[in-house]
């Protein structure tokens, strides 16, 4: 079991990169938009860089750091598979779908964008941001309570914290709006 330890720290270090990567790639997503609705030469100039910067966090630390975490999840799973009998596991398992169902859509997106067509508003992307907020802290107050008993609190607290994030961007639109470099 000490190498369960080994395998728990390798899956936490590579969960912390790969939210890394999910967190700013739609920050890049909203950039490459706004780029492209601005006039040459800046559009063509922001537009290459931003997505060059796209392409690299994508393939260099989001796509591998979400190998390797699931790697060592099913490694951890496989030491103690008892783990999925238990209903926080389950419901946390559900979050993990979720969360590589998020993946996916970012990279459907992130290829369009590669390819110049812009599919999304600015707006829209910095609602779909918070997305892996969300998940995050559903599988991490699964993962140190190890309790779904109390899960209707849990989900009235994410879905407090969906309107807080909401009200967020709403009032840093306003102030955007009032003050352009903000």
């Amino acid at each position: 079991m000490q190498y369960y330890l080994y395998f728990k720290s390798l899956h936490l270090i590579f969960i912390v990169t790969w939210f890394a990567g999910l967190f700013y790639m739609p920050r890049l997503f909203i950039y490459q938009i706004e780029a492209s609705e601005k006039p040459e030469p800046e559009s063509g100039i922001l537009g290459k860089q931003l997505a060059l910067m796209a392409k690299r966090l994508w393939f260099i630390i989001t796509w591998p750091s979400m190998v390797l975490a699931t790697l060592f999840a099913l490694i951890m799973l496989y030491l103690n598979p008892y783990l999925v009998q238990m209903p926080w596991m389950q419901i946390k398992l559900g979050f993990v779908v979720l969360l590589f169902a998020y993946h996916f859509k970012n990279h459907q997106i992130f290829k369009q964008l590669q390819r110049g067509e812009v599919n999304y508003t600015s707006k829209f992307m910095r609602i779909w941001n918070e997305g892996a907020t969300l998940i995050l802290f559903a599988v991490i107050f699964l993962a140190i309570t190890k309790s779904a008993v109390n899960w209707l609190y849990g989900l009235f607290g994410l879905l407090g914290l969906a309107i807080l994030l909401m009200l967020g961007i709403r009032l840093y639109k306003r102030i955007r709006d009032k003050n352009p470099e903000a």
